[in-house]
């Protein structure tokens, strides 16, 4: 099995892997310490609306994914706040329409329809030099965001009507955060896919959770448990011949189990 580790496809996507980890773990973290779990997979559901329009117009569907999906965090948000309607009500209009709306798109496009099962259950072993180069530029607008603004986003993750009295300007980061969720959603989508991509802001973040209270060291963890995740699930995608996205997130849910066990069976003083 060693020497896979010598195949230019295999070093890719391990590049990847843990660039991925590094957005999702940022990113993750905020998402699971401020319960918007259930938004961010809203926004998955819904920037499928951008793929189907990529492949309408004959461009690179991430792209537009990225610019569906950050227009439906925005809508989700200002939606939510502006009118009467529910947030989870909101967030499951966009959910639907997003998805209608890219099978409308794909079967409209003239010419064979597109792999789907890529963008609904990725495959990392794929990944192209350009997606590695989005993935790459968004790992870096994650960090330096996070870097200069992690004081504010700490108090809004955990309160944000103490952060209004701190004079945060709790609405507009809120719109920069929604976004740079829905930017780390679709660009991670090649990796793992739209239907699983929520885990990997999810379950290195849990499994993190139950290691340490910190935010800080929360997101460390959180990287590191997501990049174990995805070379074990790509080891094992490699040596059973199964998907590899459906194999890393198998490996981020036992390493949570394991994890759980511990802490249930660790001696307490």
């Amino acid at each position: 099995m060693l020497e896979i580790f010598t195949y230019p496809f295999f070093v890719n996507a391990m590049i990847t892997a843990l660039l991925a980890s590094i957005t999702c773990g940022i990113v993750g973290t905020y998402i699971v310490t401020k319960r918007i779990v259930f938004i961010s997979g809203g926004i998955t559901h819904a920037s499928f609306g951008g793929i189907g329009l990529g492949y309408f117009l004959g461009i690179n569907p991430i792209i537009t994914a990225s610019i569906f999906g950050v227009l439906s965090a925005v809508g989700i948000k200002t939606v939510a706040l502006k009118t009467e309607v529910r947030e989870d009500s909101t967030i499951g209009i966009f959910w639907a329409f997003g998805m209608a709306l890219g099978i409308i798109f794909i079967y409209l496009t003239p010419g064979y329809a597109p792999d789907l099962m890529t963008y609904l259950f990725g495959n990392i072993l794929t990944v192209s030099r350009a997606d590695m180069i989005y993935l790459a530029i968004l790992t870096l607008i994650v960090i330096i965001f996070f870097i200069m603004m992690f004081k504010e986003i700490l108090f809004i993750a955990f309160d944000e009507n103490f952060a209004r009295t701190q004079n945060v300007k709790v609405d507009l980061i809120n719109y920069f955060l929604i976004s740079i969720v829905a930017l780390s959603i679709v660009v991670n989508i090649r990796i793992v896919g739209i239907i699983l991509v929520i885990s990997m802001l999810t379950i290195p973040q849990a499994t993190a959770g139950l290691l340490t209270n910190n935010f800080k060291k929360m997101i460390y963890l959180s990287i590191v448990i997501g990049f174990i995740s995805s070379i074990c699930g790509l080891l094992i995608s490699y040596d059973l011949n199964i998907p590899s996205g459906a194999s890393i997130i198998f490996s981020s849910v036992i390493i949570f189990l394991i994890v759980k066990l511990y802490k249930y069976f660790e001696p307490r003083n």
